[in-house]
């Protein structure tokens, strides 16, 4: 009987080890926190896209692998991804899909064109979902909305902080002072932002004269009278404002077929598909050293550990602003989850409005600190120039993050 009573104890207390030994487990893991992932994976802004998610995914996977959120027992990271496509509606349909299958989303990323970002941003809104975004329009946080958060310098301040850097650059390089300027955009959401700080007294104020001033609606099929009209003005300094690479290409090839090219005309450029590798393999080293590029963020001066990361697992040649960017929101919704010490969307947003830091995920981020105004447009973002110099688009400035001089490059 005793032995009897001993293994009834026995298989009792096996009983009740096996039941708090899987509680206990399942509560060390915790719920998957769920982060929304909304960039193009098809048509002419997918190598973009591509990009964000890349960044995305790695810092999802090193949170993991370091053991999950903490103050969610250690919680895993979950990326929800979806496609924005080629068109507004596409990539407001993709949130919305988003939304309704996971409502239990703490925070999301994404979105790339100002556009699309502008129609997702009203779903995430509706939802009380934090968005994070790289997006330059003025629009995005000039709604009135809580939950948007935009990592970027707005298009007009980078515009306004783009015209004397890059005059200065020529300064700097003995050139020849720029007396006339030319600008060929397309009509999205944030070349029209970009330039409007321009054509409202900023060349004015710079004494350029606006001599040629090109509009089209991307995808572009032909670039022959555009850049036509261009070689007949002559600008000293041209403003190449394009949003997608197969667009750029046909650009620069008809400047360079034109003789405008391989330095004979300064060019600015904005956005991350300006420094993408797949610019590089359709036009050429030639076709596109020189080019000046304004972006909002780029892997430069004191994030050698993270490029590499990057590089190891990607097998890009270098870490893009798109990458960059989405490797630092997601970092930040993790940190503003261990902050709130919740996954609730809201809370995860009131963590992000209460940040005001120059430590953890704000290192990823150019600018003195991290902190977002009442409006979430991040306050002390800094602009960065890049260059195209033997084949490589290298951080130029500001000289935090640079790794190169600017070259100014010889009519």
């Amino acid at each position: 009987m005793r032995t009897g009573l001993i293994g009834r104890e026995a298989i009792c207390a096996l009983a009740l080890a096996v039941a708090f030994g899987f509680s206990a487990t399942a509560h060390a893991q915790g719920k998957d926190v769920k982060i929304a992932v909304v960039v193009p994976l098809s048509g002419p802004w997918a190598r973009n896209g591509e990009l964000e998610l890349k960044g995305a995914r790695l810092a999802a996977d090193q949170i993991n692998a370091s053991g999950g959120i903490k103050s969610m027992d250690g919680a895993k990271v979950k990326l929800v991804v979806g496609d924005a496509g080629d068109r507004v509606e596409t990539a407001k349909n993709a949130m919305e899909r988003i939304v309704a299958q996971n409502p239990d989303l703490s925070g999301g990323t994404g979105a790339f064109l100002s556009s699309f970002t502008l129609a997702v941003t009203e779903i995430s809104e509706r939802a009380r979902v934090p968005w994070l975004t790289l997006s330059y329009a003025d629009q995005i946080t000039n709604r009135g909305y809580q939950y948007v958060f935009q990592t970027s310098p707005t298009a007009s301040i980078m515009a306004a902080d783009a015209l004397p850097v890059i005059l200065d650059s020529a300064k700097r390089a003995q050139a020849a002072a720029p007396k006339t300027v030319g600008i060929v955009m397309d009509n999205t959401a944030s070349p029209v932002s970009f330039t409007k700080a321009m054509r409202d007294g900023g060349f004015a104020k710079a004494n350029l004269k606006l001599v040629t001033d090109e509009v089209y609606t991307p995808p572009l099929s032909d670039a022959t009278s555009l850049v036509q009209r261009v070689r007949n003005a002559r600008p000293d300094l041209l403003f190449l404002l394009t949003t997608n690479v197969p667009d750029t290409k046909l650009l620069l090839e008809k400047i360079n077929e034109m003789g405008l090219g391989h330095g004979r005309m300064p060019i600015v450029t904005n956005g991350g598909h300006m420094g993408a590798p797949e610019l590089l393999q359709a036009v050429g080293k030639d076709g596109v050293d020189g080019v000046m590029v304004t972006i909002a963020n780029w892997g430069g001066k004191g994030q050698e550990a993270l490029i590499k990361s990057f590089k190891d697992a990607t097998h890009e040649p270098w870490m893009t602003q798109d990458s960059v960017s989405s490797y630092g929101d997601v970092m930040l919704i993790k940190e503003a989850i261990e902050q709130a010490k919740s996954a609730d969307p809201q809370k995860v947003g009131a963590a992000l409005h209460a940040m005001d830091t120059k430590q953890g995920a704000a290192r990823y981020f150019p600018g003195p600190k991290l902190h977002f105004d009442a409006a979430g447009h991040r306050t002390d973002a800094a602009l960065v120039v890049l260059q195209w110099q033997n084949g490589e688009p290298v951080p130029v400035y500001p000289s935090s993050l640079a790794t190169a001089n600017a070259v100014w490059p010889k009519r």
